[in-house]
């Protein structure tokens, strides 16, 4: 770039991951797929599941399957192949999700914590978490870490429930479990996000085989590893020549 120019600035942002159920979904898949997108690296990743809507008439079964999956997770050394999710980054990040549980200890309801080894203090452990939240919209923010956060809603009242999450702005990852595919075209029409998954995990693209990016609060460019990415890089130069201007064109002149 010459001296000067603004750098183009391409990012993605992280998001306030949501997924929605419906009751046509099969339990055990649900389970698998919200256990490793919300707690896989820790919870740590940009598009891990943050918050979880499950339908009024399968929320009690479908909670019960992921405190059972929940209690067999191995909380303990990356390095020890035995362990399913690690620490966090740091000392700030555990802060912050302890912040965050003291919080929902106060106004939420917790469901289920795992297990933590012995001499987890000296380290930056902190137990992954499932809690119940009372509205739709009670996060404000991503909460970067292995908490995921449960919310019942009403079929009825799928519009409400998914326009409060998309009023927060972000637009990464949306994940959606059914056999029907005009609800997973209803969510995906509701909530805006980058990248939509339907029926497995919402992490886990690679860029090269999946473009992956967001938009609104979530990302300000083309999806890393997309079509688009090299062209945001370029400059567009335009010109403009007069060839019937008298003395303007040689090859005109010669006619």
């Amino acid at each position: 770039a010459r001296p000067g120019a603004i750098i183009p600035f391409i990012a993605e942002t992280g998001g306030l991951n949501g997924m929605f159920v419906d009751t046509t979904a099969l339990k055990e898949q649900i389970i698998d797929d919200v256990i490793l997108s919300a707690f896989g690296s820790s919870g740590q990743r940009c598009s891990a599941l943050r918050l979880l809507y499950v339908p009024h008439d399968a929320a009690d079964a479908l909670i019960e399957g992921l405190k059972g999956a929940l209690a067999a997770q191995v909380v303990g050394d990356p390095t020890d192949p035995a362990t399913d999710i690690g620490p966090v980054i740091d000392a700030d990040a555990k802060g912050m999700l302890e912040a965050h549980l003291k919080r929902l200890e106060g106004d939420a309801k917790i469901i289920a914590r795992a297990d933590l080894p012995a001499g987890a203090d000296k380290g930056h452990l902190f137990a992954p978490t499932i809690a119940e939240i009372p509205t739709p919209d009670y996060l404000e923010r991503e909460v970067f870490g292995p908490i995921l956060h449960i919310c019942r809603y009403e079929p009825s009242k799928l519009k409400e429930t998914a326009s409060k999450l998309a009023a927060r702005g972000y637009g990464l990852t949306l994940g959606v479990h059914s056999r029907i595919e005009a609800f997973a075209e209803e969510v995906a029409r509701l909530v805006p996000a980058g990248n939509v998954y339907i029926n497995r995990s919402i992490i886990g693209a690679v860029v090269g085989v999946q473009p992956f990016g967001g938009e609104g609060l979530s990302g300000t460019g083309p999806k890393a590893g997309g079509p688009w990415s090299l062209i945001r890089y370029a400059s567009e130069k335009a010109i403009s020549n007069n060839i019937s201007a008298q003395g303007g064109d040689p090859a005109l002149l010669n006619l």
